[in-house]
């Protein structure tokens, strides 16, 4: 025998429930409607959307830009002359004293190449000298390198206009003098000039007739004005400091490694007389400027975002005016306004993703053209550097993640003020629209 059990009768608040679940629209509807909504009026839409994609694509190109640039200058500046690393003795830098030497420099070259992380290195001597020609008189930084390692290291063998450095020519040393420096000097290669410096310990000056072997342009004021450059053996004897050097200049394998403080590079020569230095130490103004070129980026992003925002709270202010009875009419059937307020918010969020598509697409073909041509900033000079090469903007991948999905959630934020509104709406006062 099959028992069979009555079913029990449902409660009113089961009733309710059963009610509102099935009558209750679900998520996927009112998505659908706002899709419907957004594009009732296509021509402002699609205005909406070219506006803000061009802001989202803008956006997406200057931070790709910055960072080609930022790269570049951090390659001119490391790569031009000065190198990613140096050590010296102790207040060398402030001073340029000849007699702050580092000693037994080949020890410390061979600590340096222990490191796995080091590409280059090169020895140079530094020091304040007097150079005179027949027509003028100008004091300059006289730099002893080394031609052999030198030219691995440095963009100088790069920078030769006129002529070529070789060491010695027919008796006379040569010597590599800035472009500016050859007008003040009134010289060109093969003509001889004079060079007094201060020796070491002793302080007697010694002179030194050197001949013209090549002409440089680095494009860097200081550089091209009042800097020259000798064979490193023969400033070691004018100098009167033996095997001693004043620098040892040195790069990385990967440029990133020089901007880790606690790389062990840096604290490699343990010596208490003896600094090691990186880029961003000797160059703090161009740390602070690429600092500030963030803050930058970060103004402008706010900027945006901004205009954005107007553009979106007119869009959607526009199009709840223009539905006004249609509110009413939802609203006097039965529909909540947290509902009314969700389809507003949705179709603020649908004009948001439609945008950052947009605007991606068109920033990702901004940066492609661009960074196969580059952009020319020649002759172009910040905090003292040069910028020499084309500047090629980079694109990563956080400018398509970062920036649209920002933009779709600012957006569906900003759109709960005209969600707000038309929640707020009573029937009879929409109906009468």
């Amino acid at each position: 025998m099959i028992l069979y059990k009555k079913p029990c009768k449902p409660t009113k608040f089961s009733s309710i429930v059963e009610n509102k679940s099935k009558y209750a629209p679900p998520v996927a509807v009112y998505i659908k409607l706002a899709w419907r909504n957004l594009f009732r009026n296509k021509r402002r839409t699609l205005l909406s959307v070219l506006a803000i994609g061009v802001g989202i694509a803008a956006l997406i190109f200057v931070d790709a830009l910055l960072i080609g640039w930022k790269d570049n200058m951090i390659h001119t500046a490391t790569a031009t002359f000065m190198g990613q690393g140096q050590v010296h003795h102790k207040g060398f830098l402030e001073t340029l004293e000849v007699d702050k030497t580092i000693d037994h420099p080949g020890k410390k070259i061979n600590k340096l190449k222990s490191n796995p992380d080091i590409q280059q290195i090169t020895c140079r001597t530094r020091s304040f000298g007097m150079i005179a020609s027949p027509g003028n008189v100008q004091s300059i930084i006289i730099n002893g390198i080394d031609p052999e390692t030198e030219k691995n290291m440095s963009k100088l063998d790069e920078a030769i206009i006129k002529g070529n450095f070789s060491g010695k020519n027919n008796g006379h040393n040569k010597m590599l003098i800035g472009k500016k420096l050859a007008e003040i000097l009134e010289v060109t290669p093969g003509d001889k000039v004079t060079l007094t410096v201060a020796q070491a310990k002793t302080g007697n000056t010694a002179q030194e007739m050197f001949r013209i072997g090549g002409i440089f342009e680095f494009k860097v004021r200081e550089m091209d004005t009042s800097m020259a450059f000798i064979d490193l053996h023969q400033s070691q004897k004018l100098l009167g400091i033996n095997k001693d050097v004043h620098e040892i200049a040195f790069t990385f394998k990967d440029i990133t490694l020089s901007t880790q403080v606690n790389h062990p590079v840096w604290s490699l020569l343990g010596y208490s007389d003896i600094e090691t230095l990186s880029w961003l130490e000797l160059m703090p103004e161009l740390k602070a400027m690429l600092s500030w070129l963030n803050v930058s980026m970060l103004i402008m992003t706010i900027i945006l975002f901004g205009i954005v925002a107007a553009g979106i709270v007119n869009t959607l202010f526009m199009s709840l005016y223009e539905r006004m009875f249609e509110f009413g009419v939802l609203r006097a059937v039965g529909t909540r306004p947290g509902n009314l307020a969700f389809l507003i918010v949705l179709e603020a969020g649908s004009l948001a993703v439609i945008s950052a598509v947009a605007g991606s697409v068109m920033g990702a073909i901004l940066v492609y053209i661009f960074s196969k041509e580059g952009l020319d900033y020649s002759d172009t000079e910040f905090v003292n550097v040069a910028i020499i090469d084309r500047i090629y903007p980079v694109m990563a991948s956080h400018q398509f993640m970062i920036y649209p999905l920002s933009l779709i959630l600012f957006t569906m934020v900003i759109g709960l003020y005209p969600a707000i509104h038309a929640a707020k709406i009573t029937p009879a006062k929409a109906m009468k629209k």
